[in-house]
């Protein structure tokens, strides 16, 4: 994850998963997945067992309410938003997690 332009982008993108998790309806799409033992001190392992991607380690902070990279994952069940929902709130944001998808600074999906 690479430094952004706006500084407020992943603030914004944490409060919206965090949110999402939070007040998910039942009938609302959502992923639900159980912490492992294994994934406490390794949320890059949640995030790619559930986006197959390590690089969306922000998503799973959100979901679980953690602070920092420092904190443990506690063993829990995490509601986390579908890959296109994460991408809706990514745009939403102006935030994003792939350096293949950024270029100075800034998403590269995103209107100059």
């Amino acid at each position: 994850m690479s430094v952004d332009q706006n500084s407020q982008a992943a603030r914004v993108f944490y409060r919206l998963v965090r949110d999402f998790s939070q007040s998910v309806k039942p009938w609302e799409q959502a992923i639900y997945h159980d912490v492992a033992p294994d994934e406490r001190w390794d949320i890059t392992l949640t995030a790619r067992k559930v986006y197959d991607d390590a690089g969306e380690f922000l998503a799973i902070m959100a979901a679980a309410g953690m602070d920092s990279v420092d904190q443990p994952l506690n063993q829990q069940r995490l509601v986390l938003p579908t890959a296109d929902r994460l991408r809706m709130f990514k745009r939403r944001a102006g935030f994003e997690s792939r350096a293949s998808s950024r270029k100075g600074g800034r998403p590269t999906w995103r209107a100059s």
